[in-house]
């Protein structure tokens, strides 16, 4: 029985900056995030631990979810590098006799709004970093550079 989120756990799962996107169903984790979970797994430190220390309510997956998900991380990590993480929410690579359109415009789209939620955060880095910097509120909507 997989995990499902209520509406409210949802939106919490969606501020914290690990997670791109998140459904009832799943939740869609950041190529950083996936990195440093693997760093950190491997210096030791256990897998529901690493979902703590990042800010997330480990009590509402099941036990195994968190080895297995580090598991399946690793084997893409070990086919395909540390690019391989970047593919979002499982959309395999569109590689094969049974690839379609649809396959791949399904991989673009979640790559762009991927990259989109990567570029809003740095926008808000960014002007965050500035404002500790001058002492004044900046503007956070992208400048167009």
């Amino acid at each position: 029985m997989r995990t499902t989120f209520s509406s409210e756990q949802i939106a919490e799962l969606k501020r914290n900056p690990c997670v791109f996107n998140c459904t009832h169903n799943s939740v869609n984790y950041t190529h950083e995030f996936k990195k440093k979970a693997l760093a950190l797994h491997k210096e030791g430190v256990p897998a529901r631990e690493i979902w703590k220390r990042s800010g997330f309510n480990v009590d509402w997956w099941k036990k195994e979810y968190f080895k297995g998900t580090l598991r399946d991380w690793k084997k893409i990590a070990a086919k395909y590098g540390t690019e391989g993480l970047i593919k979002p929410g499982g959309i395999q690579f569109d590689r094969g006799p049974n690839n379609t359109d649809k396959d791949t415009l399904k991989r673009l789209e979640l790559q762009v709004k991927y990259l989109e939620a990567e570029n809003a955060f740095l926008a808000k880095l960014r002007a965050k970093r500035a404002e500790s910097n001058s002492g004044r509120v900046k503007n956070t909507e992208s400048s167009g550079i």
